[in-house]
């Protein structure tokens, strides 16, 4: 997870501070003069929290611990991110801040240690969908307009989906049969985030931000997977794109 995080954030930083620099080529960075709004979206990846850190009944880690294992890797659900937001002031040094995003990544898998009767795999496809929705407070050291580095937290609503879909093993007699398990729902836990943004013109800002969340969905009663929850919780890196106004 770390490295995956160093490489889209060494990439993220690369492009802010290119585009800084050409920002100042042309003159003296200018204090972007708005109403205290703007709306953007952001572009990112998402790691998971990893198998040591994971929520205790969390069903990755019951899927491969079971008494026949499923063979994948927890980081395999690392994926792409998508998202916008709409922030305003609350001051010359905070902001208030409301977003949407979106995440989805299906993992291939098989049994570990068992096989159809003509050899071939038993597979199954595990697929992860969640949909935060967060409000958060961001505090502005250095003000609004120009260079504006921020850190903040808030609070998010992740709706998720997960389900495994495929070919299973009764291990009562060892038959292989195919269905499906589904359960959704809506998490909350707290969001903790920071970052930079850059003008690029009068408008506009470009920049990166790293964000934590932490959040399990629980399972209902009557959804036959193993475990009785799916850990939320992780960290993604982004690139944002603003329009003030």
């Amino acid at each position: 997870m770390i490295k995956h995080l160093q490489t889209i954030f060494c990439a993220s930083a690369i492009a802010v501070l290119l585009l800084g620099t050409a920002a100042n080529a042309q003159a003296q960075i200018t204090r972007v003069d708005s109403g205290g709004q703007s709306v953007g979206f952001n572009l990112g990846y998402f790691a998971v929290r990893g198998e040591d850190s994971r929520a205790t009944g969390d069903v990755l880690l019951a899927d491969l611990s079971d008494f026949e294992p499923l063979a994948f890797d927890v980081k395999d659900f690392n994926g792409a991110t998508i998202g916008g937001e709409w922030l305003f002031a609350l001051g010359d040094y905070l902001e208030g801040g409301v977003g949407v995003g979106f995440y989805r990544r299906t993992v291939p898998s098989v049994y570990a240690n068992v096989v159809n009767d003509n050899g071939t795999e038993i597979e199954q496809d595990l697929k992860l969908r969640v949909i935060p929705m967060t409000a958060t407070v961001r505090f502005l050291p250095a003000g609004r307009g120009g260079v504006e580095p921020y850190v903040g937290a808030g609070f998010g609503a992740f709706n998720w989906r997960y389900s495994e879909v495929g070919e299973f093993v009764d291990t009562s007699d060892y038959s292989i049969f195919r269905d499906r398990y589904i359960a959704d729902g809506t998490a909350f836990g707290p969001v903790v985030l920071g970052g930079v943004r850059f003008p690029v013109a009068d408008v506009w800002t470009v920049g990166g931000e790293i964000r934590w969340q932490k959040a399990e969905g629980k399972f209902d009663d009557d959804v036959r997977l193993l475990g009785d929850r799916i850990d939320l919780g992780g960290v993604s890196a982004s690139v944002t794109f603003h329009l003030r106004f």
